[in-house]
């Protein structure tokens, strides 16, 4: 089955073209000019993606050595994301599977990210426990089967990704401020401060970074860090920042994974593509553990992991009739429940 896929959840246009499970195109256009913004505005992402959309999926279907009559498959983020961003690559991807007669699949974005390790060729096995970590993620799921899983723990404030970002406009870096922390971080020593690590009550696999992130703040304002700041003091901040980053994200997976007597883990999303985060999981296969990640081009949010997620959702479906334009069902599909997918 060859499949479109298209994904605008936020500030990255994307399209892809699948044969079945094999990605034979991934175009993505991320919009840097966000930047001078110091974040995304969602005003702003939405109306590049109508910019760009045709474009990129004209490049995709070109690099895949396809045409558009040969889709059988449409696919598309469907949430969570902006709003905006999100209504101009659904109803281009509706558009194109009614011009074709084709199946449409609305795809769950965090869904995707859980699935992206199934695009490398190291794929994860089941049973896994799925650490999902990005701007505006952070969940451990505990994925028994393809659509069978669980989250057992997510943050109840600021993700890991929006935490970096906010630490780095702190210290002076630019939007997005994670590969910034992660490249100053190796020059930096990790000892230099130690952060808190939040302790939570009510779900010990639930996250919180909100309080790390005013950590830095007076810390920065008790050593004035405006007037003293060289590069050495920034490079021990971003390592020490990054220490007790790793080791919240790192210490509540091992447990869950101890818990659940599981020993493959999948870490995905776009802080997965961090450096030290990647070392210190890899750290666990000496330890009887299977550890995935996703490539580079998988983590960041992708339309190939749109695609894959969309043809597995459409494969194990009883119901496929569900994916049609015209049914009732797909005219008004219902939302899907964030807490369960």
């Amino acid at each position: 089955m060859i499949t479109l896929a298209i994904e605008t959840s936020c500030d990255e246009t994307s399209a892809s073209v699948l044969e079945n499970e094999k990605v034979l195109s991934n175009v993505i256009s991320s919009q840097l000019f966000h930047t001078k913004f110091g974040g995304v505005v969602p005003e702003v992402a939405s109306r590049e993606h109508l910019k760009k959309i045709t474009e990129i999926t004209d490049e995709a279907l070109k690099r895949s050595d396809k045409k558009l009559i040969d889709m059988e498959l449409i696919c598309a983020t469907s949430e969570p994301g902006l709003i905006g961003a999100l209504l101009i690559g659904l109803n281009f991807g509706k558009t194109i599977s009614a011009v074709l007669d084709v199946p449409f699949v609305p795809v769950n974005h965090i869904q995707a990210h859980l699935y992206s390790n199934f695009l490398s060729e190291q794929k994860a096995e089941f049973p896994f426990l799925g650490l999902i970590i990005s701007g505006g993620h952070t969940l451990l799921i505990l994925a028994e089967d393809f659509f069978k899983h669980k989250i057992i723990g997510s943050t109840v404030d600021d993700a890991a990704g929006e935490a970096y970002d906010k630490t780095a406009k702190l210290l002076g870096l630019e939007y997005p401020g994670g590969k910034q922390i992660d490249d100053y971080s190796k020059k930096g020593n990790k000892d230099f401060h130690r952060f808190p690590i939040p302790q939570l009550k009510n779900n010990e696999f639930d996250f919180s970074f909100s309080g790390i992130k005013t950590a830095v703040l007076y810390f920065l304002r008790d050593i004035d860090y405006e007037n003293k700041k060289d590069e050495k003091l920034l490079c021990d901040i971003c390592a020490s920042f990054q220490e007790t980053m790793i080791k919240t994200l790192f210490d509540k997976t091992l447990k869950a994974a101890k818990k659940y007597k599981v020993k493959n883990i999948a870490v995905s999303g776009g802080v997965s593509a961090n450096s030290g985060l990647r070392e210190r999981f890899y750290g666990l296969k000496k330890n009887g553990y299977n550890v995935y990640f996703p490539c580079m081009e998988y983590s960041t949010d992708n339309a190939a992991m749109i695609g894959l997620t969309g043809f597995l959702k459409y494969k194990y479906s009883e119901n496929k009739e569900y994916f049609k334009l015209d049914s009732l069902a797909q005219k008004a599909y219902p939302k899907l429940n964030y807490s369960e997918f």
